[in-house]
């Protein structure tokens, strides 16, 4: 964690559409619980090629940016220092100023690692991961299973996208496969479920996949025709809502160099959208 920045600052989430964005709730609960009087945080409507002119405009006051999208390659391709996971992910929803350059992050690995934790435990072995989708979202899962040394990755999709995928996975078993096959048994095989799509792409196929711990990245609405599925066959659900909870706190504390005061952050999530769940505690929903 960098010094602790003295006398304030702004920071913004980019995005279009962004007025649904809930990540002003979490950061400014963050500012609140840790003091930081003089700390503010917006929404910026910006697309991804608005995304250079906007962040290089924007004042000193301003310490760094959400990139939500359709912003998060052009993050990449915008800053001046890349982090090694933004990289290998290919695509950032962080830049954090430092001096007159900004450096991109990629912190969604760390809502995906922090909401398998809760759904399957922080020391669990992962033996089958299933990971519904391939796009932008579907990168920082599979990074994050690899980093948690899943065994192995079926990666379910309606196109072949292999060849950019497989460098994310090296040294794991991976299989890919599309929507044609009979997905009942493959959902029945697996330890675990993550889907990265919209639930309209899953429209007709809930009921064999339904079979498995689910984290489905989605949030709004909650729950998905996925979650409530594999709830009512007795699995543990997780959604976007602790993801995005879990992806905030490193951007917080890359932003104002201040410890993320997470407890705090969560609950004031949950509030807001009416949840009465406790921090810790994996939704099951029926």
């Amino acid at each position: 964690m960098s010094t602790a920045i003295t006398g304030g600052g702004k920071a913004a989430v980019l995005g279009s559409p962004v007025d649904h964005s809930l990540s002003p709730v979490l950061h400014n609960a963050g500012y609140e619980a840790a003091g930081l009087d003089g700390w503010s945080y917006e929404r910026i409507e910006c697309d991804a090629e608005q995304l250079p002119s906007i962040v290089s405009g924007a004042g000193e006051d301003y310490r760094g940016f959400s990139v939500t999208m359709p912003g998060k390659f052009a993050a990449l391709q915008f800053a001046d220092t890349v982090t090694e996971r933004a990289q290998a992910i290919g695509s950032a929803n962080t830049l954090v100023r430092e001096s007159s350059k900004w450096r991109a992050d990629n912190t969604d690995c760390e809502g995906i690692a922090g909401a398998l934790d809760e759904l399957v435990g922080k020391q669990s072995r992962i033996g089958h991961a299933l990971v519904i989708g391939g796009g932008g979202t579907a990168r920082p899962a599979l990074w994050s299973l690899a980093e948690r040394g899943a065994e192995k990755v079926t990666v379910l999709n309606r196109s072949d996208r292999s060849a950019e995928l497989l460098p994310l996975l090296q040294g794991i078993e991976t299989d890919f496969v599309d929507f044609e096959r009979d997905l009942e048994p493959l959902a029945m095989s697996v330890d675990l479920i993550v889907s990265t799509v919209p639930s309209a792409a899953l429209a007709g196929r809930v009921k064999e996949l339904g079979h498995a711990p689910l984290l489905d990245v989605i949030y709004n609405p909650w729950p998905t025709p996925l979650a409530t599925r594999a709830a009512s066959n007795g699995h543990l659900t997780v959604g976007g809502l602790v993801m995005l909870a879990c992806q905030s706190y490193s951007q917080f504390e890359q932003f104002t160099g201040v410890k993320a005061p997470r407890v705090q952050m969560r609950d004031a999530l949950f509030r807001h959208v009416g949840w009465d769940t406790p921090p810790g505690v994996v939704r099951r929903e029926r």
